[in-house]
């Protein structure tokens, strides 16, 4: 496929604002890392009209998509972790073009990991991750168990997530290829649900239980961004925090976050009088460390 490819990458390699270009081809009959098509090609461009520009091609045989993405979409995924299949292209694509070494220096950069870049991404993946947790408990006790067994198994995907940033690393697709050896009691968790020949009312019970001590584990790491931010003033609404640059990436899962941090004395809620005197506004602030 790559022979048929080659006049596409070769003309875009020679536009100055392509950065580099990465080649993926499928590793089985159906690889959903290439979107069970038989090669990616990924064009990593300066700037564009599109933050994505996708095309497909055939020769008859074999399928090939051609994906241009621009440098702030693609700093975008890799920050917010939206698209799980970049990460995977960037490491085990192979460079067809690369200017000024700019996907090798991103690699690297990547593999350093920079603080801030784990704080916000921990942050993310643990709001996401209370939000399963307590939907799924919720459909417990109505004992809709079904649907609570689909938001248990994306909250312990979402621990899973989390076990693989802990460590430095950036989660791939294959994410319990790496939990299986980066944290085996979270992997362990995960095959008791799905394996185990206990009834599904009782694998949920269980993991309840064993899920409250991972969340509560986890919890100093995965506030740290959100309460990071709202130190930078005393006090605000929750209109402020949906409009913060950083915490408006926690979409739908920033209430019920905030909420949650109530509950754990991390945030507390400050109230203050709204005009009419019969009500009162509910403003938020970090919650003072005190001594034990």
């Amino acid at each position: 496929m790559e022979h048929l490819l080659r006049p596409i990458y070769q003309e875009r390699a020679g536009d100055p604002n392509t950065l580099g270009v990465i080649l993926v081809e499928k590793r089985g009959k159906l690889d959903p890392v290439t979107d069970t098509f038989d090669a990616i090609l990924l064009i990593l461009v300066q700037d564009a009209e599109r933050p994505v520009f996708t095309k497909h091609y055939t020769d008859g045989q074999e399928k090939a998509a051609m994906h241009v993405v621009a440098e702030r979409q693609l700093k975008k995924w890799l920050l917010l972790g939206t698209n799980r299949k970049i990460v995977d292209w960037l490491f085990f694509g192979r460079i067809l073009f690369d200017r000024n070494e700019y996907i090798e220096n991103l690699k690297t950069e990547l593999k350093d990991f920079p603080f801030y870049g784990r704080q916000i991404k921990t942050g993310l993946e643990f709001s996401r991750l209370i939000r399963h947790y307590m939907e799924g408990r919720m459909f417990y006790e109505q004992q809709n168990y079904l649907d609570a067994y689909n938001h248990v198994v994306r909250s312990l995907h979402g621990l899973a997530r989390l076990a693989v940033l802990e460590s430095g690393l950036l989660p791939e697709v294959t994410v319990w290829s790496q939990v299986k050896k980066i944290d085996p009691a979270i992997y362990k968790l995960y095959e008791e649900l799905v394996l185990s020949d206990e009834t599904l009312e009782k694998r949920l019970e269980l993991l309840f239980l064993a899920g409250e001590f991972f969340i509560n584990s986890k919890v100093t790491d995965g506030a740290r961004h959100i309460l990071s931010a709202m130190s930078e003033k005393e006090d605000w609404t929750i209109q402020e925090l949906h409009e913060h640059d950083e915490l408006r990436n926690y979409s739908v899962d920033l209430e019920v976050f905030v909420e949650y941090l109530i509950e754990r004395g991390l945030i507390e809620v400050v109230r203050k009088q709204a005009k009419d005197g019969r009500i009162e506004h509910r403003n938020y602030r970090v919650a003072p460390i005190t001594d034990e």
